[in-house]
């Protein structure tokens, strides 16, 4: 072994060596391995280091380990060493690291049980590989499941999928997947929806033979394969199941920790509903069967909601409620049967107690005597050839039997339910085709192994060696394919196993023979074993410690069988007697059970049950005359061995497809891998063979261009020549020089194992050359730069060494220098201070001297100048002496003058004082004091009165208590003298007044307390009344704080608000996003209708107009809008022509015809009869109208009535509360003068508050008071209004304002008139009563007849043939279509009518109210509909084109065919203007608009949109045209909103185009019809882009290198990938560009709106962004770093387009988002927390699952990249925990933007447009 590698055994090479633990421990060599060392020198992983001693004999070396760049592969052939370890490390890595279930070994699907729900199955998963190549994307169940269907369609061969795995590895759920797939992918060809039965057949058979096992809670019991059938067309129309070796012994026994089939513990779990009471169950630990394992509950499992789910699936495939209550029945009586207990008689017999109350319930149930069924329960019948014995059995013998009958019930139950879900799943249709699932056990070895692992081993033997023959076929092929020589590999044949088995005097047969003999045992069938195969067959071998035991050599395993049991089971016999009482029985379902019998347990070689199913069980076969019935029974190894030959026969026919499930533990831990326990089911399943096959041969297989780009480093540049082929060759005979270790084929280069990696490591060694001369030369580098350096600091620092000296020396110099200089300086210093201290005391002298001699210059003149001020002071004194005393005389003169007419004016003034009218003017305000003083003197004497009534009341109490007094001491006074006189009672009445005096005193102290209480009572008061003061205080406080927080509160909510209102705001418009698509969606689902629905009508047409190719009948139903289609007469000529040319090519079927023409008729005469329905409809509708204006009158009246009511009561309510106010202020006011009510005081407070209340209270019912008026008011206008509007006499004035005879006299006429009026509306009412119950009962009627007529159609159908069934269900569901169609477009009609019809008396009332305006009452509302308006508005000059286009009606056809039907976009997009058909259009409705003729208007709109849609139709696939009907319509649409006459379109408008705007009808419903039309046309043109853009996304985005060399080709396996290489004819990232290119520049040339370009771009790129991200997260080998890299720099050109293209801002940058943030996270590093921060942060667009599933799969494509690890991994996926999202994986690439269409006025005015003659509407006239 490995020998040939010996060159690979250096030091640092890694190996794998045996362990016990872990099965296979890697290490690495610590020395190179040289020929004919003994031990290697290894170091383990741990850092231990170890001798590994080779086998002198055959001194093969350990394995070798793959390099890290292969592991992790998505196929195991890729690996270059192919072995068991490599195998093993690689599932491991995947499993637990990457947490891949899915892994290829060739042509194997290896599945591992993850034991956990994984995001891997859903829809968007589906799509996703629909339609993709095996090898495209990452392994999965799915894949293996398209390259099934695809090869069945390709091929035209039946498929097998072959599901395989010991209990617990998933086999089920792979197998259940699988199915799901075809449901999915294919679809049914009927509206049974068979796929949905396939998959409902599912819990039906998990629930009846699955079961809680050790290793499984849903283990499998028994083997299935399941045909699904297919029709030519490949879709489901049906299936088949066929069932093998169900476990029956489950019934009556369970293990520890398992249970029994799950439908009896769901049975248990709904024995509470009310049609379960009958079979009287309880829990499941009552019953037998049930409570053995000690195990009755599954964690996480619901039994009654699983029964709830069994009994839908029943339903679903058509077994009632009844039948279902049946099977219950007899699964209820089984758990009962297993409750009888059976005691001892004696020895040899057995009884059942009378009246056993399980026995007793189980004959209830089965409907048999109880006396039969116990008798036959305890005895058995023994037969011989003259007489008859019954025979009592013991207790042991009793249980065994009542076990057997219990499994034999039930396996006779289980096949009738398989029986009816085969019934359920056949179809009528002819089978074409079929795949075939096949979820059968795998490969067992138990401690103690019995006949049911002899058999599933045997089976297993037998699929082996069909695997082995197929991969070796596959092998073959592949060699022969690339014509390479091919050379006999040797590999395990396990036929002589297969022999030893089923061969003649083989196991099985000894065991036949064995069974038929009277005193046949185990241990005489051993000893047959022993003497028969021991010594001639080295795969059998005998125990050495037994004789009842023998060892069996299979593929896997040795297995050592016991053969305790054998015979038992073989034979499965059961009392015939027993049966025969249930044969007896009254249950009908129990005789069908056992009807069976007869047919089924026919002798070998009878014909198998329909759908190839085979029976399982021994069925007892009632014996013939004179035979006994053991003759005829068929045993249960037989029937195992026909039924597995019909399977490999199956198998063989059909090409098979491999899955290998394998458990990874046996503790059920999630992503848990147990190597030995892993490595044990590979050697099993066949995995380990298919790679020793594989390696055997050459394993590694390349294509040339992978092999050249992979290893071009090895290569010189004189050995590449333009032949690739010959590169490759003449560089791999100078690599390697052995020409054996690899062939050339016609397109691969096949290696032998190893080879690859010794590639690898020669193109490492270049790759670490090359590393190590870069690493060199940059050293030098480095080193040379330090040198020079160095040098450099040396030169610096001498260089400012001698500057430092130099400058040393100039400062010296300087010093010195400056030292002279200061010396002379100095000197001078010293004696030019000496010469100016001299001259200083010079010149103070001087100064001195000068100032004496001013100075007293100065005082002389200051004297003389004193004495003259001196002198002017004194005169002038003087002189104002004199002037005062003048003045004083003059002022005494003045005051005796003024003295004496002061003295005259007082005398005046004392007269006037005398006056009245002076007194009052003074005291005026003394007045009012004087009131308000004699008020405060009435209100004390108010107070004094009341004090005084007080003093009254007390002194009238105080004089009656003295009263009482009075009388209480007259009385006492009797008493005494009473006393007196009774003298010999002194004694009795002295201890009396004892007795008395004790109870005074008592009476006195309790007085005393009381009054003590009082006044603690009041201080108790006034301090709680100080207390609530002070708490007042406070609460005032709190108030102002709490005013203050409540404004800074009502701040902040204001904020919140905003900020809450800017979020709804954003929410609103998700929403209405939302709601956009969603209504979008259903326009396209009702267009794919609509189109669906015209091609039905196509085909009746076909058939109606071949006897008449001249006519065609056309279709009312067509227009979206109206009932009456006006168009394509001459689109139905051309049609009409064209079907003529194809019936003159074929033969159509007279009868189909003939039938589909009377059906036609029959159409035609319901068309009318609809239509006369409709007119009726119409009328009563109008009749029914007047009947509700009138009640609403009625109504209308009734409320004002109530209104007034209300408002009478509120004011009187009012009133009250007035009232109740003013008694409230005077009793307030009578408190207060009494004093007992203080401000403060608690009666105060409670009758304050109650008068706020009161006043809150007016001021409400004040307000509803004026808002009522207000509403009275208005509605009395409005309904003078409606009386001018609707009144249709000319009797409208008011009655009170006639002043003569003659006008009261026409009011009263009016009155009567109106009279009469209501009288005609009520009988015209009855009238429509009468007739809408007269319709009720037609439609009846009609019910009834198409009742009996459907029934008489199916009973007709179901006496026809199978085709002529079909072609009846074919009319039948035409009829059906075609009546819902035109009920549809009736509703649709009648609501159109309705709105025109409101809308034309809409227009009436509002030209009522103009000429009521204008003063023209006089006009009759007749007058105004009838008048024409149009005359007055038209022009006088007639030369001057108003911009529109007159045509008539006969020329609509022709203008729509030369306008719409055969226009060439190509040719309008260039040399005309953009959007001029819109415009064309545009003008001619303009035209019909202003001569108001409203049919020309309808139809000319619809004959526009069915011809828009009929173009569509027929080129929907071609983008140019879709892109221009899309430009056009909406200019269409745009041209009716801007001349509509609204103003919010009319803002833009020019007073000639606001001229221009219609003026008679108000087209808003078309202009959302249009809409309509404009999304369609939106939505097919980006399904239109998406086909042509989907082919180029992958290929374009990740395949091809756009940077050449950047990413490396790893080795592939046998699921090859597309190479990322681009070849000839493959799409690169221009081709996307371009195609870009093209269609931007179509939407340009067409005059598509901006915005829409954005919308429509932004589409696009999220197309683009989600088909790479979903390709992505589905390629392990796109994964990498370089693949990042490739991906950034073509979105960065797809951004440089919209920078081009300006088009940044249309948000298409963003929804690449994803997209981007996934190539950045397969570029950044990936290993510490801070990076887990940053990815966190980063990938904001991306979901938690996708981002684990990318870290998950990258992969390292060169030896210089690391893996991501698992720690990291849980690292990013517990800081995303939080996250909130979809746990989708994939993006839905099917979602399609909600469009919107801006308004986009033209500035283009209409007269200015001209017609070209290229467009051939020469009949349209200007106007």
């Amino acid at each position: 072994m490995n020998q040939e590698l010996d060159f690979m055994y250096v030091k640092y090479a890694r190996v794998w060596i045996p362990d016990p633990e872990e099965v296979w421990k890697s290490a690495e060599l610590n020395k190179d391995y040289r020929q004919g060392d003994g031990v290697l020198q290894l170091q383990l992983e741990d850092g231990k280091e170890l001798e590994y001693k080779l086998d002198p004999k055959t001194n093969n070396l350990p394995h070798l380990r793959n390099p890290d760049i292969l592991v992790g592969e998505n196929d195991l052939t890729a690996l270059s060493y192919l072995h068991e370890p490599a195998v093993l490390h690689n599932l491991k890595v995947r499993f637990t690291d990457s947490k891949l279930i899915y892994t290829y070994c060739g042509i194997v699907l290896v599945a591992i049980n993850p034991y956990e729900t994984l995001p891997i199955y859903g829809a968007d998963i589906i799509n996703a590989y629909s339609g993709q190549n095996m090898g495209d994307m990452d392994p999965h169940i799915f894949a293996v499941a398209e390259e099934s269907y695809k090869q069945m369609a390709r091929d035209e061969r039946n498929q097998s999928i072959i599901v395989s795995g010991e209990s617990g590895a998933g086999k089920t759920v792979s197998a259940k997947y699988a199915m799901r797939y075809f449901a999915t992918v294919s679809g049914s060809a009927s509206e049974a929806n068979v796929e949905e039965k396939v998959l409902a057949s599912n819990p039906i058979m998990e629930s009846i033979g699955n079961a809680k096992t050790t290793r499984n809670d849903n283990s499998s019991r028994f083997g299935k394969y399941i045909e699904i059938g297919f029709d030519k067309k490949y879709h489901i129309i049906g299936a088949n199941m066929r069932t093998y070796l169900l476990e029956k012994s489950r019934v009556v026994f369970q293990a520890d920790e398992e249970r029994n089939y799950h439908i009896f513990y769901q049975l248990c779990a709904s024995a509470n509903l009310p049609e379960f009471k009958a079979l009287k169950l309880r829990t499941a630990n009552e019953f037998h069967y049930t409570k053995q394992g000690r195990s009755p509950v599954i964690d996480g499992v619901d039994d009654a909601k699983e029964m709830s789910t069994t009994r839908n699936a029943f339903l679903l495939l058509g077994v009632n409620e009844s039948y279902q209550m049946g099977l219950f029945q007899i699964l209820a009586s089984i758990l009962h049967l297993g409750n009888v207990e059976v005691k001892d008689r004696d020895l040899d017999s057995s009884i059942i107690p009378p009246n056993n109350a399980h026995l007793s319930v189980f004959c209830e149930l089965m409907g048999v005597t109880y006396q039969d069924m116990s008798h036959w329960l305890c005895h058995k019948k023994i037969k011989t050839t003259t007489e008859t014995f019954i025979k009592p059995i013991p207790k042991l013998q009793a249980i065994n039997a009542r076990d057997a009958l219990a499994k034999h019930i039930y396996a006779k139950l289980f096949n009738w339910i398989v029986d009816h879900v085969n019934k359920a799943l056949h179809s009528s249709v002819k089978q074409h085709s079929f795949i075939g699932v096949l979820d059968i056990y795998g490969f067992e070895t138990f401690e103690i192994n019995s006949f049911e692992q002899f058999c599933i081993n045997y089976a297993n033997e037998k699929l082996q060696q069909q695997f082995n023959l197929h991969v070796f076929k596959l092998e073959q092929e592949e060699y022969m394919k690339e014509q390479i020589p091919w050379t006999l590999i040797d590999f395990y044949d396990n036929q002589p196993c297969i022999n030893l088995i089923e061969a003649k005097m083989g196991i099985l047969d000894l065991l036949d023979e064995e069974c038929k003999m009277p005193k046949g045992s185990d241990d005489s069938w051993a000893q047959k074993l022993y003497n028969t195969h021991l010594k001639t067959c080295e795969l059998f071998e005998k125990p050495r410690m037994s004789n009842k035991a023998f060892i069996i050599q299979h593929f896997a395993d040795k297995v050592e069988y016991q053969c305790d049991g054998f015979l038992e089971k073989n034979k499965d016999t059961v009392n015939e007697e027993q049966i025969n009482v249930l044969k007896a029985s009254k249950f009908d379902l129990l005789v069908e059970l056992f009807q069976d019998v007869e047919k089924a347990t026919s002798p070998t070689g009878a014909a198998p049950a329909p759908g190839g199913r085979t029976r399982l069980s021994v069925k007892p076969v009632k014996s013939k005359a004179g035979q006994s019935s053991k003759e005829h029974k068929k045993t249960v190894g037989l029937q195992f061995r026909n039924s597995l030959h019909l399977l490999m026969e199956t198998l063989n026919a059909t090409t098979p497809h491999y899955v290998r499930c394998i458990k990874p533990n046996d503790h059920k831990y999630a992503f848990t891998f147990d190597p030995k326990r892993a490595v044990q089911q590979l050697r099993a399943c066949g995995v380990l063979e298919t790679i020793r096959i594989s390696a055997a041969g050459f394993p590694s297989r390349w294509t040339y261009q992978e092999f050249f780009s992979r290893y071009r480093v090895l290569m010189k540049q004189k050995d590449v020549l333009t032949d690739k082929k010959m590169t490759c060759k003449n560089v791999l005979e100078k690599l390697v020089q052995d020409p054996d270790k690899y062939q050339f084929g016609k397109t691969k280069i096949f290696f032998r194992a190893g080879q690859v990696a010794y590639l690898e490591k020669l193109r490492a060694d270049k790759l670490r050359a090359a590393c190590i001369r870069i690493q060199k030369t940059i050293r030098c580098w480095l080193a040379r730069k330090k040198y020079l350096r160095m040098k450099s600091a040396a030169t610096t620092i001498q260089r400012f060494v001698r500057g430092y000296q130099a400058r040393c020396l100039a400062k010296f110099l300087r010093r010195t220098r400056a030292a002279i200089v200061i010396q002379k300086y100095q000197r001078m210093y010293v004696q030019r201070k000496s010469y100016k201290r001299k001259q200083a005391a010079a010149l103070v002298m001087q100064c001195i001297l000068r100032a004496y001699m001013a100075r007293q210059l100065y005082k002389a003149l200051l004297r003389e100048h004193k004495a003259i001020i001196i002198q002017k002071m004194v005169r002038g004194w003087l002189a104002r002496q004199w002037y005062k005393r003048s003045l004083r005389a003059i002022v005494y003169l003045q005051c005796c003058i003024r003295r004496m007419r002061a003295k005259r004016e007082l005398k005046k003034l004392k007269i006037e004082a005398r006056s009245v009218e002076h007194f009052k003017k003074l005291n005026i305000g003394m007045e009012n004091k004087i009131m308000q003083l004699q008020r405060k003197i009435d209100e004390q004497h108010k107070e004094n009165r009341a004090v005084s009534e007080r003093l009254n009341g007390l002194e009238i109490s105080h004089a009656a208590e003295s009263e009482r007094m009075r009388g209480e001491l007259t009385r006492l006074r009797g008493a005494e003298e009473e006393a007196k006189n009774n003298a010999n009672r002194v004694t009795s009445l002295l201890e009396e007044l004892e007795r008395l005096r004790k109870d005074l005193q008592n009476t006195q102290k309790e007085k005393k307390t009381i009054e003590d209480w009082a006044q603690k009572y009041q201080d108790e008061m006034e301090q709680m009344i100080s207390e609530l003061k002070e708490q007042n205080h406070l609460l005032k406080n709190e108030k102002d704080d709490l005013n203050r927080l409540i404004q800074e509160q009502s701040q902040q909510w204001t904020e919140k608000m905003q900020r809450a209102l800017k979020e709804e705001t954003q929410q609103l418009e998700s929403d209405l996003n939302e709601e956009r698509s969603r209504y979008q969606n259903l326009l396209s689902e009702h267009l794919r209708l609509e189109e669906k629905y015209d091609d039905l009508k196509e085909e009746i047409s076909l058939a109606v107009n071949i006897p008449k190719p001249g006519h065609r009948r056309t279709d009312s139903t067509h227009s979206s809008n109206e009932s009456e289609c006006t168009y394509s007469e001459f689109a139905e000529s051309e049609e009409g022509s064209r079907l003529g040319e194809d019936v003159s090519k074929g033969i159509l079927d007279m009868s189909l015809f003939l039938k589909l023409q009377k059906r036609v008729s029959e159409l035609e005469q319901e068309k009318q009869s609809l239509q006369n329905e409709l007119d009726r409809r119409e009328e009563q509708f109008q009749r029914a109208r007047a009947r509700d204006d009138e009640e609403h009158k009625k109504a209308r009246s009734a409320e004002l009535e109530y209104e007034s009511l209300k408002r009478q009561e509120l004011e009187s309510e009012n009133k009250k509360l007035k009232h109740n106010l003013n008694q409230m202020r005077q009793s307030l006011r009578g408190g207060t003068e009494a004093g007992s009510a203080a401000p403060g005081s608690p009666p105060y407070m409670v009758l304050l508050d109650q008068l706020n209340a009161s006043n809150e209270e007016l001021e409400v019912r004040k307000e509803e008071v004026l808002i009522l008026r207000s509403q009275l008011v208005s509605q009395k206008e409005a309904m003078q209004h409606k009386a001018t509007m609707t009144e249709p006499l000319p009797y409208i004035e008011d009655v009170q304002k006639l002043t003569d005879a003659k006008e009261i006299s026409q009011a009263y006429m009016g009155l009567k008139d109106t009279n009469r009026l209501l009288e005609s509306q009520l009988q015209a009412q009855r009238r429509s009563h009468e007739n809408e119950v007269e319709v009720l009962r037609g439609e009846l009627q009609s019910v009834k007849e198409e009742n009996n007529r459907q029934q008489q159609l199916l009973a007709q159908n179901l006496q026809l043939p199978p085709e002529a069934r079909i072609e009846a269900s074919l009319q039948h569901e035409i009829t059906r279509l075609t009546n819902e169609n035109l009920d549809l477009m009736e509703q649709l009609e009648k609501q159109d009518k309705t709105v025109r019809k409101l809308k034309k008396q809409l227009k009436v009332f509002a030209k009522k109210i103009n000429d009521l305006e204008g003063g023209q009452m006089d006009v009759s509302p007749g007058q105004t509909t009838d008048e024409p308006v149009h005359p007055v508005n038209i022009p006088r000059r007639e030369k001057d084109f108003q911009g529109m286009l007159e045509y008539k009606k006969e020329d609509e056809l022709k203008l729509v065919k030369n306008l719409i039907l055969e226009l060439k976009p190509r040719g309008v997009a260039v040399n005309l203007i953009p959007g001029l058909p819109a415009y064309i259009l545009f003008m001619c409705l303009r035209h019909a608009d202003y001569v108001n003729d409203d049919q020309k208007v309808r139809s000319l709109l619809t004959s526009v949109i069915n011809s828009i849609k009929k173009i569509l139709k027929k080129r929907g696939d071609d983008f140019e045209t879709v892109s221009f009907w899309l430009s056009n319509t909406c200019r269409f649409l745009h041209c009716l909103k801007q001349y509509s006459g609204d103003e919010q379109f009319m803002k833009h408008n020019t007073s000639k185009q606001n001229d221009h705007c219609l003026s008679n009808f108000d087209l808003a419903e078309y202009r959302q019809v249009l809409s309509d039309l404009a999304i369609q046309i939106y939505q097919q043109l980006i399904k239109c882009m998406e086909n042509i853009l989907q082919p180029m996304i992958v290929s374009g985005m990740l395949e091809h290198e756009t940077i050449q060399g950047v990413s490396g080709v790893k080795p592939t396996g046998l699921r090859k990938r597309t190479s990322s290489i681009a070849d000839e004819g493959t799409y690169t990232l221009d081709s996307i560009i371009r195609q870009l290119n093209t269609f931007h520049s179509i939407m340009c040339q067409h005059g598509t709106d901006p915005e829409l370009i954005k919308q429509v771009v932004k589409q696009q790129f999220y197309i683009i962004g989600a088909v790479t991200l979903n390709n992505l997260l589905l390629r392990k080998d796109m994964c990498s770093w370089s693949k990042g890299m490739q991906i950034r720099y073509n979105v960065s050109q797809l951004e440089e387009w919209l920078r081009d293209k300006n088009l940044m801002v249309c948000g298409a940058k963003e929804t690449l988002e994803p997209l981007i943030q996934a190539a950045q996270l397969l570029q950044v590093k990936k290993k510490t927390d801070e990076d887990a921060e940053a990815i966190c942060s980063m990938c904001n667009a991306l979901s938690t699952a996708q981002i684990v599933k990318v870290l998950n799969l990258y992969t390292p494509v060169n030896a210089f990249e690391e893996r991501v690890s698992a720690l990291f991994i849980r690292t990013i996926q517990t800081r995303l925990r939080d996250r909130k999202e979809s746990p989708q994986l994939l993006m839905d690439t099917k979602i399609i933007y909600p469009v919107t269409f801006p308004f986009n006025p033209s500035s283009l005015a209409l007269e200015t447009i001209q017609i070209p003659s290229s467009l051939n509407l020469g009949f349209l006239s200007r106007v």
